[in-house]
């Protein structure tokens, strides 16, 4: 997994619309990047739940929130819509851009192993470096965490 103070590697995805996003288009912000294993499952919707209904203190802080899964557009579309969410959410179905952030691991659950999404968190500062991880959030506290993680960006800058 990428650590603090490596420049995060640039990519660009599709997001619910269709639309390609690039992180490289976002520098001059800092920007959230999460990773979430899989759309409109319980931990991943108190998540996203979660980000938008802390969005004026995102907006505050001039933020950029982007959540990344492995799931198809399709499936990003109907979770974003179903929870109305405000912010970006990401499909990297063929999952490069969690392989580049090392978010791409193996799991298991009920004895069965597998590979997918580490529910993992990047701060990007405005000149594209990394400047916090957390890669192991909990779905709870995910906006109390990244959000003092912003404001000790701030602070320093």
């Amino acid at each position: 997994m990428l650590e603090a103070g490596q420049i995060a590697p640039d990519f660009t995805l599709p997001d619910q619309d269709g639309e390609d996003v690039s992180l490289s288009s976002l520098r001059g912000a800092p920007v959230v990047l999460y990773f979430y294993p899989k759309a409109d499952t319980p931990g991943c919707t108190t998540q996203a739940c979660g980000i938008r209904d802390h969005r004026d203190e995102y907006a505050q802080r001039g933020v950029r929130v982007l959540g990344v899964s492995p799931d198809p557009v399709k499936a990003v579309k109907a979770f974003h819509d179903k929870q109305s969410l405000d912010f970006t959410l990401l499909a990297d179905e063929g999952h490069a851009v969690a392989d580049a952030y090392g978010t791409w691991v193996e799991k298991s659950m009920y004895g069965r192993t597998y590979m997918g999404n580490a529910r993992a968190t990047f701060v990007i500062g405005p000149d594209g470096t990394i400047t916090h991880v957390f890669p192991k959030v909990s779905p709870k506290t995910h906006d109390e965490v990244v959000l003092q993680a912003l404001d000790e960006l701030s602070a320093a800058a």
